[in-house]
């Protein structure tokens, strides 16, 4: 083994834990790795950052962007009330959501899809009586398996397809993996509706867990005329830090609402103090001089429509920060009323709660928060916003006629991909179908940096001979079980790094090592590139898999092990639907 060899693995490995860990963002994990390889001299500057000017990363991002037109003039939102018809049953409900859900996902970014179809799965299940967590898995599971339909499905049959021109090989067609990832998404549906529907959860989310407990948790006192408080800051008056007890609204007489709460906010007479907290805890108010507690009461529709539930995401900043830390008031004009992880409330103080990605916040803000923070990079909006911005549903026909033609035209004139959706990208701005705001919202830098990132640490990988070594092992299996081992171990390879790490990453790792396996056994590359996509794509058995399962976890109340006892079998179901039809279609 050269130096090279060793120092390039030494820095995979280190890449690999960190990413495992979620203790740093993704983006700046790969490019650190990345850096680490140019400073080091393993791979030039100009191949290392080869990603960066691929055209895959380019495509990924025009198409991010094209997916914010639908969203912006509220194509996607007109396909999603069609959703609300009547009650089918829970299965039928189930399948009415998740088959649209897949199609959309087969050609736009799944990642909106999903965040504007919780609410509206929140409000079918609560309409038919069911727990969220029966409908919010397949919700996920569903975008995924049609991501794995067309070449633009996913962001990681985009890196596949980059490594592949990076390779020098015939380019992936905008439906040639429509092969396998059609009956692959129509299998896995059928499980969702039949075995899986039997191993979901019926447990109800943090949201509803925190509506039941509202009514033990909130009193309103009033700061009396006589008050000793009276002309005192909210921290001087002692209510900044109360024993299981959170200042979450003052009402002047004036009538107006302080919402949040400022700790430097002054105390007038007769203001109104909404406090949250534990029923036993009521109590220790009286210790408080000059308050008079008025009738214990819920929080009533005026505060209900002033919450928000939001899920840390992997490229926050938020993430290894307490909340304390993180300054909610300050930053966001927010004020974080509960924490929830894998589907449990945190019981510590707030405040000394260090966020992870996959948290849900419950946030208590005013109603412009929707507006401001709908499309940040540190969490998902995941709840109903009220006063979010109106879409453009006139030029909803228009973006949706641009879409098809961008998902038609690349098979009918055999156009490149990142020419045809350069081209809709511009007649979508032209026409105003997606506004300068909508870009600036929709380009996710920390994944393009990631994609890049990961297709130079693959060249790295085959310059410094590292995929050589690692291909030593595949070669093994050939030789034992022969090429259709190699496959399923290369499958099987792909996806425990998928549920391990990111699916952009997975990809550009297995990928150089499989095409060095393939070439010293005298094998065609491409059926190994197709399951490379496929099991970097169909990621179901953890939640960290997919960014979608993150979103769903909080809302849904799932913990880890329900991931790995509904999404373990349906990997196990397209790994062996790709062993049948690749060797089928693509031979071996």
């Amino acid at each position: 083994m050269t130096v090279a060899a060793a120092f390039t693995l030494a820095v995979v490995l280190i890449v690999v834990l960190l990413l495992i860990s979620d203790r740093f963002p993704a983006d700046l994990v790969m490019f650190g790795g990345l850096a680490a390889l140019m400073v080091s001299g393993v791979v030039a500057p100009h191949h290392a950052l080869s990603g960066f000017s691929n055209p895959a990363t380019a495509t990924i991002a025009v198409l991010l962007l094209v997916a914010e037109a639908a969203r912006e003039t509220g194509a996607l939102r007109l396909i999603a009330g069609l959703l609300q018809g009547r009650d089918d049953g829970p299965r039928g409900t189930m399948l009415r959501v998740a088959v649209p859900t897949a199609g959309l996902s087969a050609f736009l970014n799944n990642t909106p899809i999903v965040a504007m179809l919780i609410p509206v799965v929140h409000d079918l299940a609560r309409r038919t009586g069911q727990a969220p967590s029966r409908f919010l898995m397949p919700l996920s599971f569903a975008a995924i398996l049609g991501g794995t339909c067309t070449l633009i499905g996913t962001s990681t049959n985009l890196v596949v397809a980059g490594l592949m021109d990076q390779a020098s090989l015939a380019p992936l067609t905008m439906f040639e993996l429509t092969w396998v990832g059609l009956p692959t998404a129509l299998l896995g549906m059928l499980y969702l509706a039949t075995l899986g529907d039997r191993l979901l959860p019926r447990r109800r989310g943090p949201e509803s867990s925190l509506d039941d407990s509202w009514r033990e948790f909130v009193a309103e006192v009033v700061v009396q005329p006589s008050s000793p408080l009276i002309g005192r800051s909210v921290e001087e008056a002692g209510l900044r830090h109360l024993p299981g007890l959170f200042l979450v609204e003052i009402r002047r007489a004036a009538g107006e609402v302080l919402h949040p709460v400022s700790p430097t906010h002054v105390l007038l007479a007769d203001d109104v103090l909404a406090l949250v907290g534990r029923a036993e805890t009521i109590g220790d108010l009286r210790a408080l001089p000059g308050l008079q507690p008025r009738e214990q009461t819920s929080l009533g529709d005026a505060l209900r429509s002033d919450l928000y539930e939001v899920v840390i995401s992997h490229h926050s900043r938020l993430v290894g920060v307490s909340v304390r830390e993180a300054g909610f008031r300050g930053r966001y004009g927010a004020a974080v009323l509960a924490v929830h992880r894998a589907g449990s409330r945190i019981h510590q103080k707030i405040g000394d709660i260090s966020l992870r990605p996959g948290d849900t916040l419950m946030l208590t803000a005013s109603a412009g928060f929707g507006r401001t923070w709908r499309a940040s990079r540190d969490f998902y909006l995941v709840s109903s916003v009220n006063g979010a911005p109106v879409p453009r549903y006139r030029h909803a026909p228009l973006a949706l006629t641009i879409i098809a033609g961008l998902v038609l035209l690349p098979t009918l004139t055999g156009a490149p991909m990142l020419l045809v959706a350069l081209g809709a990208l511009l007649l979508l701005l032209v026409t105003r179908c997606l506004t300068s705001r909508g870009v600036q919202r929709a380009l996710d830098v920390p994944l393009l940096v990631v994609v890049a990132s990961s297709l130079g640490i693959s060249q790295a990988l085959q310059a410094s001979g590292a995929a050589d070594l690692l291909a030593e092992g595949l070669l093994a299996v050939n030789t034992t079980l022969g090429p259709f081992g190699a496959l399923a171990a290369t499958y099987l390879a792909t996806a425990l790094l998928t549920a391990l790490v990111t699916n952009a990453a997975a990809a550009a790792l297995i990928f150089p090592v499989a095409m060095v396996a393939a070439e010293a056994a005298g094998l065609p590359m491409r059926p190994y590139a197709i399951a490379i996509a496929l099991a970097a794509s169909a990621a179901f058995a953890t939640p960290i898999a997919y960014q979608t399962n993150m979103m769903v976890q909080g809302p849904g109340g799932y913990r880890f092990t329900d991931f790995v006892k509904v999404g373990l079998p349906l990997n196990a179901l397209c790994m062996a639907v790709a062993m049948i039809v690749i060797p089928w279609r693509w031979g071996l």
